[in-house]
């Protein structure tokens, strides 16, 4: 079986998360949301985990940045599971009603997201 070039996978995880980060900023209410109470200043921290999406996928870009960006895009998926838990054990909408099944079903997602960015970070 003839292997996956890897630009095959990082390009359209660069997209994504290019796409996602911009949302933060043209549509901040689902994100801030879904934040937990605990955290202070929901939308800043929306509008810092935009921004850090956004340089983490162009990173995703470039020889030299790719494996440092694929690392941090590990390590921001972890550290926005919390929000999704939120969002699921709270049925939370985001930016309109989600289902709970849906809300749900988001949690494992965010497994196949780190899976890929560590791929994307050893290829």
């Amino acid at each position: 079986m003839p292997a996956i070039n890897p630009l095959f996978l990082r390009y359209p995880l660069a997209l994504f998360m290019i796409i996602a980060g911009i949302s933060h900023f043209r549509m901040p209410a689902p994100f801030v949301g879904i934040v937990p109470s605990i955290l202070p200043n929901p939308l800043a921290i929306v509008y810092v985990s935009g921004a850090v999406e956004i340089g983490l996928g162009a990173g995703l870009l470039f020889p030299a940045t790719y494996r440092y960006a694929a690392w941090g895009l590990v390590a921001l998926f972890i550290a926005v599971f919390p929000a999704n838990v939120n969002m699921a054990f709270n049925n939370l909408p985001f930016g309109g009603p989600v289902s709970p099944t849906m809300a749900w079903l988001r949690l494992p997602l965010q497994a196949v997201f780190i899976a890929w960015a560590f791929w994307a970070a050893k290829n």
